[in-house]
C-alpha cells in the first residue's frame, strides 16, 4: 500500500464533481526535469573544472575528490529527480488544472482555470517543454509550496509550474482550448480579484523562464 492508495482517481484529492471531465494527466520526464530544474549540466562543468584546476596544478588529490564529490552530487539530484516524476501528476480539467505534488509531503494545489490569466510555455529538446501559469488577483501560494514546481526568479508572485513535459506543444493546446472555453462566472474560485479583469489572452505564449 502506497501513500496515493486513498486516492479516488489518481493525482486528484477526490471525485469529480457532476460536469467536470479528465483531459489530460502527466508527470515531469525525470531526465529533463534534472536538466532543466536542478541543472545537472551547469553542476557536471562545475565539478569537471575543479578536476581539471586540481590536475593543472598537482594536485591528484583534490581532482580525485572533485570527481568523486561530482559524482555523488549528480547521483543525488539525479535521484531526487526520479522521485519528482514518481510522485507528481499534473491534471488539467475542464475547470482547473490540479498539481498533485511533494515526495516526503504531498499535496494537491488546485488552480481554477478563471483565475489563470496567460500561460508561458518555453521549449527545450526532443519536444519537451515548461508551462508557466501567470495567475490573476491575489493568491495564497508562495514559492515554498509550489517549489520545484515554480517559475525561477518569480519571488514575489510565484507562477505555478508544470515542469518537463513531454509534448508539450500539445498539453500547451490543451490547456489553452480548456481556458478558452471557461465562462469566470461558472467556476468557483477560492479566491476572486476585487473587481472584473479586462479581456484576458489564455493562449500560450512562447517564453525563457
Amino acid at each position: 500500500m502506497t501513500e496515493y492508495d486513498h486516492e479516488p482517481i489518481r493525482g486528484l484529492p477526490g471525485d469529480l464533481p457532476a460536469g467536470e471531465r479528465i483531459l489530460w494527466q502527466g508527470s515531469p520526464e525525470w531526465r529533463t526535469f534534472a536538466r532543466t530544474a536542478l541543472h545537472t549540466r551547469w553542476i557536471s562543468a562545475y565539478f569537471a573544472a575543479l578536476a581539471l584546476l586540481g590536475l593543472a596544478s598537482g594536485k591528484l588529490i583534490g581532482a580525485a575528490a572533485a570527481v568523486i564529490g561530482g559524482a555523488i552530487t549528480q547521483g543525488l539530484l539525479a535521484l531526487f529527480a526520479v522521485l519528482v516524476a514518481r510522485t507528481t501528476v499534473y491534471t488539467i480539467t475542464n475547470r482547473r488544472v490540479v498539481l498533485r505534488v511533494g515526495i516526503a509531503l504531498n499535496k494537491c494545489i488546485n488552480l481554477p482555470l478563471a483565475l489563470i490569466g496567460s500561460a508561458n510555455l518555453r521549449n527545450h529538446q526532443a519536444g519537451h517543454g515548461d508551462i508557466a501559469l501567470v495567475l490573476t488577483g491575489s493568491h495564497r501560494l508562495g514559492l515554498a509550496m509550489l517549489w520545484p514546481h515554480a517559475r525561477p526568479w518569480h519571488l514575489s508572485k510565484p507562477q505555478p509550474m508544470l515542469r518537463a513535459l513531454p509534448d508539450a506543444q500539445a498539453v500547451a493546446s490543451v490547456l489553452a482550448s480548456a481556458c478558452a472555453a471557461v465562462v469566470p462566472h461558472q467556476v468557483t474560485a477560492p479566491q476572486r480579484a476585487a473587481k472584473p479583469a479586462p479581456a484576458r489572452d489564455h493562449g500560450l505564449q512562447g517564453a525563457a523562464a
